[in-house]
């Protein structure tokens, strides 16, 4: 440290005062003694600052299943909005497991992060979280917001009316679902809003069928439905799930979107490239990000701040779907 501030022209206090982003420091000052830090290749040594008295600027993640688009994606957001922030993220990975929750906190912990983002789309993991006593503030994303940890989620519930409420506007008689893993919070919401816009509506209850949010799972769904003539309209899950049933149907010679509609959820960059472009339903995964953080960094520093963020989704509209056949 005292040879950024040799390099920078300043006291050692100035230079420790703009790396733990205290206020109170010339714009000029603070300009010269990051461009110090980067010429020297300066690495701050969390500890000794965190002994010292000072913030670590770290905050952690731990994050289930990332495998899917939504958390992968939603993970690059953070660090994005973490890093704009001046922070620096701990990932930890771990598998949905209610067991592994309070030894990957702690992990955290004993690293010395101010707060903790915990990306956990599945009931059982939240449901334990729950019950865990966390030393450092916690935001959950993809969460429950009727939970009593801080949330930031999109409306998944209201993205599901949305897709069925599009179905029934064109004119399907009902709309069956392939519905994701019963264990995310997703899935059950999902499944929820369409059952409950079918219901509003008197429609005729649609099939759900079981998927697991892969392809693999939608075509073998995606099989079943397409052997039902009386099947013209599908609200799949997901985007992946809706490629598998798009393949099943055309395998079965029904067409899309003439003889049945299709529409997915979360609008993944390739969903308007699919044959026929996919209906969606796009879900603002860089605002839970940017969000996540932002409401972490106000607990961490004691700002009373609304607990629960629910983001709305939004109706892309593309050529998968379309009124059904005369006499359908």
């Amino acid at each position: 440290m005292a040879d950024v501030a040799e390099r920078a022209g300043v006291s050692v206090m100035t230079v420790s005062r703009v790396l733990n982003g205290f206020p109170g420091v010339a714009d000029d000052t603070r300009s010269r003694v990051e461009e110090a830090v980067t010429a020297l290749g300066y690495r701050a040594n969390t500890a000794a600052r965190v002994l010292a008295g000072g913030r670590s600027r770290a905050l952690g993640v731990v994050a289930v299943e990332t495998l899917h688009f939504a958390p992968a994606h939603m993970l690059y957001e953070i660090e994005a909005a973490a890093r704009a922030a001046g922070h620096v993220l701990s990932f930890v990975t771990m598998a949905p497991r209610t067991d592994e929750m309070h030894d990957t906190l702690e992990h955290l912990r004993a690293a010395q992060v101010e707060g903790v983002i915990v990306m956990a789309p599945m009931r059982p993991v939240i449901d334990a979280m729950a019950d865990l006593d966390v030393a450092v503030p916690l935001v959950v994303v993809g969460g429950d917001p009727s939970n009593r940890i801080s949330t930031v989620t999109i409306d998944q519930e209201e993205g599901a009316r949305m897709a069925t409420s599009h179905l029934l506007d064109l004119g399907h008689t009902t709309v069956h679902h392939v519905r994701g893993h019963p264990d995310w919070v997703d899935a059950v919401a999902r499944e929820r809003g369409w059952a409950e816009v079918l219901r509003e509506r008197g429609a005729p209850p649609g099939r759900c069928v079981d998927g697991d949010w892969s392809a693999q799972g939608g075509y073998e769904a995606g099989l079943l439905l397409a052997e039902d003539p009386e099947v013209t309209a599908v609200f799949a899950a997901n985007d992946q799930t809706a490629l598998g049933v798009l393949r099943a149907l055309h395998e079965h010679g029904r067409s899309v979107p003439d003889d049945v509609s299709v529409v997915g959820f979360d609008d993944t960059p390739e969903s308007a490239y699919l044959v026929p472009p996919l209906t969606t339903i796009r879900q603002d995964l860089g605002e839970v990000g940017r969000l996540g953080v932002e409401l972490l960094l106000s607990l961490i520093a004691g700002v009373p701040t609304e607990r629960h963020a629910v983001i709305p989704p939004e109706l892309i509209v593309r050529a998968s779907t379309a009124p059904p056949r005369s006499g359908a």
